[in-house]
């Protein structure tokens, strides 16, 4: 064959290539060469850390607003803070649900997934979420950048679309819907009532358990790291997809399915990796079990009232114990303190 030929049959297969790799990419979550295009078209990536950890290192063009799962949610319901607040904080950092957004956090960052959640609870069709995040991007070589970047304010005005969330009421209409299955993806003792989060434990009627660390190649990652029995977090990465359907092979991918937690966060990975899986019709409950475990009306299994005198002692002793340790602390650091 001319090498004029073998060219265009190269380019032909380059662009084969080229296009099943964008294919593969038009998901919800994405990798770092998606991420680095994204920037380079002009695409939002927004940056879900503390604020410290972003000054620290972040993708060049990052823009952040803290930590949104504290920035954006009532420290008491854990729902969204009032829409009015939600579109001036998201308004003044410039980010825009109707463009085309990224979001990251660290690796396998449930408030990165979060993110999604918000834009797409807000009607944007056009966010993706990075789910290496910025361990993957520094991981992969990519550069990082340590100024604060900013994007023009914008006026918002935010209106809940409706289709990707439910209310504790929901749930409760659709306990005995055929067509409906529901996900609890807490621990197994947070699911059995034995740990406790709200007024009371136990889990919604009929709900399946799939711990959301269940999508990560080793779920045992963030234990190991906390006794520092591995170096990195590489672990949390998700596994392949082959993997993942099996894990939710006894779900039904055609029935509306509905995904929870303690408040909404793990709720969004696994609502999010399952509508990368083909489910047709993904629902988080945004309150989870923290607003269906304090409406009391509602049905629970294994439902275990919170005994807040219990509670109550151990915080004293705990209280008590803490003291102590300053008070020796106190006299270790000054062992011979002055006489009057």
């Amino acid at each position: 064959m001319h090498i004029r030929g073998l060219l265009h049959c190269f380019m032909v297969t380059l662009g084969i290539v080229l296009c099943a790799s964008a294919a593969a990419q038009t998901g919800l979550i994405v990798d770092h060469h998606y991420v680095a295009e994204a920037v380079k078209r002009g695409a939002i990536i927004w940056d879900v850390r503390a604020e410290g950890d972003y000054r620290r290192g972040h993708i060049p063009g990052a823009v952040s607003i803290g930590d949104a799962g504290q920035t954006l949610r009532n420290p008491n319901t854990e729902d969204f803070i009032a829409h009015d607040q939600l579109e001036k904080i998201l308004g003044q950092a410039g980010i825009d649900p109707a463009r085309e957004i990224v979001v990251y956090g660290a690796r396998a960052s449930v408030i990165a997934y979060f993110g999604l959640y918000t834009t797409r609870y807000f009607g944007g069709d056009n966010t993706r979420v990075y789910h290496d995040g910025i361990d993957g991007w520094r991981a992969a070589g990519q550069p990082l950048a340590t100024f604060s970047a900013k994007l023009s304010p914008i006026a918002l005005k935010l209106t809940p679309r409706g289709d990707n969330y439910v209310s504790t009421r929901d749930v409760i209409a659709r306990l005995k819907d055929a067509n409906v299955q529901l996900l609890d993806v807490r621990t197994p003792k947070e699911f059995a009532g034995e740990d406790i989060r709200a007024i009371r434990g136990g889990h919604i009627p009929g709900a399946v358990n799939i711990p959301y660390e269940q999508n990560w190649v080793d779920p045992d990652s963030a234990a190991k790291l906390a006794r520092r029995q591995v170096a990195d977090n590489v672990g949390m990465s998700l596994k392949p997809r082959e993997q993942l359907q099996a894990l939710y092979s006894k779900l039904d991918p055609n029935k509306e399915t509905i995904v929870y937690c303690q408040s909404g966060v793990r709720a969004a990975e696994t609502a999010t990796v399952l509508a990368e899986l083909g489910f047709k019709n993904v629902k988080v409950y945004d309150s989870s079990w923290l607003g269906y475990g304090s409406t009391l009306d509602a049905p629970a299994q294994n439902a275990v009232f919170l005994n807040v005198g219990a509670l109550n002692n151990r915080i004293g002793a705990m209280q008590s114990r803490i003291d102590a340790l300053e008070k020796e602390l106190a006299n270790a650091r000054n062992p011979n303190p002055a006489r009057p």
